[in-house]
């Protein structure tokens, strides 16, 4: 059984989940559930499983609540750390701007200037609380940036959207919290900011190792207000090298514009998927053959799920893409297209 704490134990207090017969339970993302707030539940749930058992704990970082609940659910514990084989051996860059204040505002400013002195294909932007996750993307759509945030509040379905489009880069900026960012499988990301450092160096460590992969060269960007300075020591003596102090470049606030704004391509909704036996290839070739003259430099990623899929069609020629696909037939079969609820 698969489930979040606070469902489990619903279950479990309603008798309709039994675990009388359970031998080995998985505590994932564990740190993250304690600052979620989820420790009580999780106590229950362990405190009332049967022993002997195994327990596992998986936890990006080893906080001392983590210790805790170790010692107080775990036998002979051993500990296990497995390191990235890449690890930061790409990551060439991480620069730290100073921002005058601890404000959003300036903060956001300062980070709308990064963007414009190095405007990304593809860029994570970290905060720490979703509510900042809305007030970044909000002063980025305001200056014109083309992005999306992606937040632990979202459906799934609305998840799967957020990350279609920013994979096949209809979206340029995607603005995260560290809980909805886990387990990304992002390729060749060139640039992540970390709008507020946070708590713990490990978490900065797991961010930054999502740019610089793969060989390439990546940047790491950090903004850091006068509160910061023992985060900022904490790190340096984490990743065994300062950061690369850096003065927030000038801007003129109308130049963002055009240089992060414009995304390559654009997203689209087919009502089918692989229960309806739709493969990429379909689709493409529905695009790029005979009827539909799409050249294939014009269509990018195509993602097929269970009962929908997205496709990237090259900007401006979204509109002549689902007239061809809504009018006609992919596999001998009839499929709503459209732009997905919620695009911009």
């Amino acid at each position: 059984m698969v489930g979040t704490p606070g469902r489990a134990l619903d279950h479990i207090g309603r008798g309709s989940l039994d675990l009388s017969g359970v031998a080995t339970i998985v505590v994932d993302e564990a740190d993250r559930m304690l600052e979620m707030g989820f420790g009580a539940e999780m106590g229950k749930i362990l405190g009332g499983a049967p022993k002997p058992r195994q327990t596992v704990f998986f936890s990006a970082t080893f906080p001392r609540s983590i210790d805790a609940m170790t010692r107080a659910h775990q036998h002979d514990p051993e500990r296990l750390t497995v390191g990235d084989g890449e690890g930061r051996r790409a990551l060439s860059r991480q620069w730290a701007y100073a921002v005058d204040e601890r404000s959003d505002d300036a903060r956001a400013g300062a980070l709308l200037a990064v963007l414009r002195a190095s405007p990304p294909e593809s860029a994570i932007v970290f905060c720490n609380f979703k509510a900042t996750v809305a007030r970044v993307e909000q002063a980025l759509r305001a200056a014109g940036v083309s992005c999306a945030s992606l937040h632990g509040d979202l459906e799934q379905r609305d998840r799967d959207f957020v990350m279609a489009k920013f994979r096949n880069h209809s979206v340029r900026v995607l603005v995260a919290t560290d809980v909805a960012a886990r387990g990304l499988d992002i390729e060749g990301l060139d640039l992540v900011v970390n709008f507020e450092l946070p708590s713990q160096p490990e978490i900065y460590v797991h961010r930054i190792g999502r740019t610089g992969r793969a060989g390439e060269a990546g940047l790491a960007v950090s903004l850091v207000g006068p509160g910061d300075r023992a985060k900022v020591k904490a790190i340096e003596a984490a990743i065994g090298s300062p950061l690369a102090r850096q003065v927030v470049p000038a801007m003129d606030r109308g130049a963002i514009r055009g240089d992060t704004s414009d995304a390559a391509m654009e997203t689209l909704y087919v009502s089918g998927g692989r229960k309806d036996k739709l493969r990429p290839g379909d689709i493409l070739g529905a695009l790029t053959g005979e009827a539909g003259g799409f050249p294939g430099s014009d269509v990018g990623k195509i993602e097929i799920h269970d009962r929908f899929s997205y496709v990237a069609i090259a900007k401006g020629s979204a509109a002549r893409a689902i007239q061809l696909l809504g009018a006609g037939r992919i596999k001998g079969k009839k499929f709503k297209v459209g732009l997905p609820r919620g695009q911009s």
